[in-house]
């Protein structure tokens, strides 16, 4: 590796801090929904303001830094400040002002910002070999993790996830026969609403132990006309799950963040009923860590470090796994669980790996 001059790392660093203020200034501006009002049309800071019932000096502030920055455009810069109108081009709004799109990047911003403003609780955590609990993170924390997960789990769970890894199983759940499923760790229970829209047989029973996106599920689950057929349950899966009664268990991007992660998968595999399915979601990491890793894993270690680790070392004992759980590590948990092998499934995101447990 060249060794680098001190000018490089400073520039490193300063573009660092630029990138920072941008993801505050996305979050605020989703916060206040101003991507929102400007995505259908243009408008003063004195227009923005009022569509959003903000302030006017908060307003122009902020659309004169998103323009400097490039994510909002002005129409001429060189009139007076009162009168200048600001708007989203089509890919701005696709990004920033489409909730729920399959391309929507503000929740992102605001789970970046939730764990900024616990940052001196990470570092106290981190002094003492501590944790700090996903309650700890706020409304927040919970809401945006559970508006990236609703887009891809609602446009892909049933359309391509589930036909590619178990085809029996989508044959079963499409030719209406009744399929248990069993949600592990379901957060706001994006999952179990996307299986009961399409699959009008299936029965699934959300699992989740934190008290506030318990409530926040059951709110999704009647929101989405599904409670008929999906069940919010509070509770450790080891203690309120039924044995061999799911033909599917599965835990989409929560596994890393267990404390015990071989007693959830061990909870999983006694669910199963034979011939069932056990399908692990996680993230898309290399098997070894290398100096010279993608952006996912980047993005993952920094999750890491502000979430996924502090939440699972807040109890304890934990197995401290982190957000970077590679294939040898969950293939470890498992075979500990009592399942014999893990198969990679053939399915492409470039976030998540899919595992068939058996």
């Amino acid at each position: 590796m060249r060794e680098r001059t001190v000018d490089e790392v400073v520039e490193r660093v300063f573009g660092n801090v630029l990138g920072a203020i941008d993801v505050l200034a996305i979050a605020i501006g989703d916060r206040l929904g101003y991507y929102t009002a400007l995505a259908s049309g243009p408008r003063t800071a004195d227009e923005l303001a009022h569509t959003t019932n903000s302030s006017p000096r908060y307003a122009r502030e902020w659309l004169e830094q998103q323009t400097i920055s490039g994510i909002v455009h002005v129409d001429d810069a060189s009139v007076p400040s009162e009168v200048r109108r600001y708007g989203l081009d089509p890919a701005t709004c696709e990004v920033l002002a489409t909730p729920g799109g399959l391309a929507a990047m503000a929740p992102l911003t605001r789970q970046v910002a939730a764990a900024g403003a616990v940052w001196q609780g990470i570092v106290s955590a981190a002094r003492s070999g501590g944790g700090l609990g996903w309650e700890a993170y706020g409304a927040d924390m919970r809401e945006s993790q559970a508006e990236l997960n609703a887009a891809p789990v609602r446009a892909a769970l049933a359309q391509e996830w589930i036909p590619a890894a178990f085809p029996r199983l989508h044959e079963r759940l499409t030719a209406g026969e009744s399929v248990r499923v069993a949600d592990v760790g379901a957060g706001a229970g994006w999952a179990s609403v996307a299986l009961a829209e399409a699959y009008p047989s299936v029965r699934v029973d959300a699992f989740d132990i934190d008290p506030a996106t318990i409530a926040m599920a059951r709110d999704v689950v009647e929101g989405a006309g599904v409670a008929d057929r999906v069940s919010v349950v509070a509770g450790d899966v080891a203690e309120v799950a039924g044995v061999g009664a799911y033909d599917l268990v599965m835990a989409i991007e929560c596994i890393h963040d267990m404390p015990d992660p071989v007693g959830v998968l061990r909870s999983m595999r006694s669910m199963v009923v034979p011939g069932g399915c056990a399908l692990v979601v996680d993230e898309r990491v290399a098997d070894e860590f290398a100096a010279d890793a993608d952006d996912v894993e980047r993005l993952m270690y920094g999750f890491s470090i502000l979430v996924c680790l502090p939440d699972s070392m807040a109890t304890s004992p934990s197995a401290a796994t982190g957000t970077v759980m590679r294939r040898p590590v969950l293939e470890a948990y498992a075979q500990e669980a009592g399942f014999a092998s893990v198969d990679v499934l053939p399915v492409e995101h470039d976030m998540w790996r899919f595992y068939s447990l058996n």
